[in-house]
């Protein structure tokens, strides 16, 4: 074999290894289950392949869970993440994996081509590339009860926030959570389980008229309203109490004079 031979052998053998490392740094924004990372089941043990612990800063939630369940009754569920890196729309976004202890789960009315159930297992779920790009970081869901009232059924759901790099790194966030489900008589009443610090926005106040600051009023503008409504207040107090005591025939404290000019008032006298 000569030299030259031998060199491009050696950089064929080293462009194969960084296909290989790179290969591994990669997301996965096709759906993410089972043991991915040594560490567990995703659902359980978390997106470890990003960072060692999840993040508080990104909040986790199931809406419209119930607070118990009926044998074979279809619930519509919503996943969600609020948190982590700023959302780029032309990438993707983040992903989840959700296990089941006991029914089935599945893709919500819209969401066919955005979940999948991972490896046909139908007691866990997962995002698909398509799903990973979603706008608001949530995907619709459905849960099937057992077909018998099995005790208390698990959820288990881990999510991702991503930046939309494709890379497994620090700069992505995940957090994760575990809620349960009795059965029992389904009242229809629904609740929503989140993990994280529950930070989450809520929507901008409606604003109705114009504020008095744009107006041109400042603060000493209230003071002066203030002072001339008090001013108002004591002139009416001060006729009242005027008429009152000043006028009345029954006052005990009214002056002879003024008690005398009533009475030749009253005669038709002229002083």
């Amino acid at each position: 074999m000569s030299r030259s031979s031998a060199y491009s052998n050696r950089l064929l053998v080293l462009g194969v290894i960084v296909l290989l490392a790179a290969g591994g740094t990669q997301g996965r924004p096709g759906g993410v289950g089972g043991d991915a990372n040594g560490d567990g089941e995703v659902p359980l043990a978390g997106c470890t392949c990003h960072s060692g612990e999840p993040d508080n800063s990104v909040t986790v939630l199931i809406d419209g869970l119930p607070y118990h369940y009926e044998a074979g009754v279809v619930y519509t569920l919503r996943v969600q993440l609020i948190g982590g890196p700023d959302i780029d729309t032309a990438s993707h976004t983040g992903g989840f994996s959700m296990r089941v202890s006991a029914g089935t789960l599945g893709a919500g009315d819209g969401f066919e081509s955005m979940v999948q159930n991972w490896e046909d297992d139908s007691a866990t779920l997962t995002h698909t590339d398509a799903g990973s790009k979603t706008e608001d970081r949530s995907w619709l869901i459905v849960w099937t009860a057992p077909s018998t009232d099995e005790g208390v059924v698990t959820f288990w759901l881990a999510g991702n926030s991503v930046n939309g790099d494709l890379a497994n790194s620090g700069l992505d966030r995940w957090n994760r959570l575990a809620a349960s489900v009795d059965g029992g008589e389904d009242d229809g009443r629904t609740r929503t389980v989140f993990s994280g610090d529950g930070g989450i926005e809520p929507p901008a106040p409606v604003s109705h008229g114009v504020d008095i600051h744009l107006m041109g009023a400042g603060l000493w503008a209230h003071w002066l309203g203030l002072l001339g409504f008090a001013a108002v207040i004591i002139v009416l107090l001060f006729c009242g109490l005027f008429l009152r005591y000043g006028f009345s025939r029954h006052y005990a404290g009214r002056s002879n004079l003024l008690r005398l000019r009533i009475k030749h008032l009253r005669r038709g006298d002229q002083l």
